[in-house]
């Protein structure tokens, strides 16, 4: 096929696994060659449009044999090698981009963590050491203090789940403390509650560059730029956080006074291997841990005994990594590059990365799969840019410019929603992603 010539056509047939109202005919019809997604989209609107009158027009991404397709569909079919003479299957879906950009939630220094685990709640960790709740990405109802440092990591222990009526959050800091805390998530008011911490966790050398909790909620781990990774239990945290919290609501009204009624833990284990940073870890399954390093590797620890199980070289400064994907078994990460790699662990014998996304132009701070989509992730980056990706095709499905500095970290948030915090002092929210 002469990739040029314009009157070139192509016949397609257009499915979908999408409900009926968005369902077109199935018949095979003769399309312009030289069109890409929008055109194609286009056309889809208007057979649509022919069978529903109130059908409201909306972009879709075009699938060949599994395939997203990315450029005009002769330059497609020339470059998989398909006979343009075949009636073409083109199965359409709903197009993955931000619908909306909710209004920036602001803070006073940078936005170094967020965790969007919880539907009803946003946490951001904040340079000022203090980490932020905001209810319904709307507003701060609490505000978890004690940190000395920069608050580098924050995360819900019991992700959405309240038992009690309470929420628990484990904060990591450049002051190279945890600290675990506990909030009322019924507590209605107009202004933020400040809340000390129940439980401190020292114990590194270092700071504390991020956190995961197990899948139970029983344990945590920390990766430190000491080169540790420490396990923390839990467990007796809220009788103990009971007593705590009514000591220190007596002394609260003098917020200088002493932090004699708090309680310290300590490490249940130390994980030694890495030689420099660790940047990330995630801990997506009981028994395993995954962390990234500055030391260039990626390491996979069994919890119960502390020993590492396996390691890979990845040839890059890591800033961060996240499982997730098909089985929940392909690792994502990324750093002193503008790569975002993603590797298949069970694949042996190569530790070539099975995918490679190089749209950003610096370094990459976080990466997170879509929690229930095989095929979706977002990076964030030093260039100011969260980018949505699909493992079938390379090109990012969409880049949210909505900061001006820096990205530091990105979660997504009820499934439908990226969250990111950066250099400008702000939270952004985007929302209206669909993702089937």
């Amino acid at each position: 096929m002469d990739a040029a010539d314009p009157s070139r056509q192509v016949r397609v047939r257009f499915v979908t696994k999408l409900p009926p109202p968005l369902r077109a005919p199935p018949t095979a019809i003769a399309v312009p060659a030289e069109l890409s997604r929008m055109g194609l989209s286009e056309i889809v609107n208007r057979l649509l449009l022919a069978g529903e009158p109130d059908h409201q027009a909306q972009p879709f991404d075009f699938l060949v044999d599994g395939e997203l397709v990315r450029m005009p569909l002769q330059q497609f079919l020339l470059a998989k090698g398909i006979s343009a003479e075949r009636v073409l299957e083109l199965e359409y879906v709903k197009a993955v981009a931000p619908r909306k950009q909710e209004q920036p939630l602001p803070h006073d220094d940078w936005v170094s963590a967020v965790d969007g685990s919880n539907p009803g709640f946003i946490l951001t960790g904040c340079y000022d050491g203090l980490t932020r709740v905001w209810k319904d990405a709307d507003v701060c109802t609490q505000i978890l203090e004690g940190h000395s440092g920069a608050v580098t990591s924050a995360s819900f222990i019991n992700k959405g789940v309240e038992t009690d009526g309470n929420s628990h959050v484990v904060t990591g800091s450049k002051d190279r403390s945890l600290r675990l805390f506990k909030f009322d998530t019924s507590v209605t008011m107009n202004y933020p509650k400040r809340i000390g911490a129940y439980k401190i966790l020292p114990g590194h050398t270092s700071s504390i560059q991020s956190i995961a909790v197990d899948p139970s909620g029983d344990m945590i781990c920390s990766g430190s730029w000491d080169t540790t990774i420490k396990l923390w239990a839990v467990e007796g945290s809220e009788e103990d956080g009971d007593a705590v919290s009514v000591k220190k609501r007596r002394t609260n009204s003098d917020t200088s006074g002493p932090e004699e009624s708090q309680l310290e833990g300590s490490a249940s284990s130390t994980l030694l291997g890495h030689t420099q940073c660790v940047s990330s870890v995630a801990w997506p399954e009981q028994r395993t841990i995954y962390s990234a390093s500055w030391d260039h590797s990626i390491r996979q620890w069994d919890a119960q005994t502390g020993k590492e199980t396996w390691n890979m070289f990845a040839g890059k400064a890591l800033n961060c990594l996240d499982i997730g994907g098909e089985s929940s078994s392909l690792i994502a990460a990324g750093g002193s590059d503008p790569v975002l790699r993603v590797w298949d662990p069970r694949k042996p014998g190569t530790l070539a990365p099975s995918f490679q996304f190089s749209s950003h132009s610096s370094w990459i701070s976080a990466c997170k799969w879509h929690p229930s989509s095989w095929f979706h992730l977002i990076s964030s980056s030093f260039d100011g840019k969260v980018m949505l990706w699909d493992l079938r095709t390379a090109w990012p499905l969409a880049s949210v410019d909505s900061h001006k500095d820096k990205v530091l970290c990105a979660d997504w948030w009820k499934g439908n929603s990226v969250i990111s915090g950066g250099a400008d002092s702000k939270l952004c929210i985007s929302s209206g992603i669909d993702i089937v």
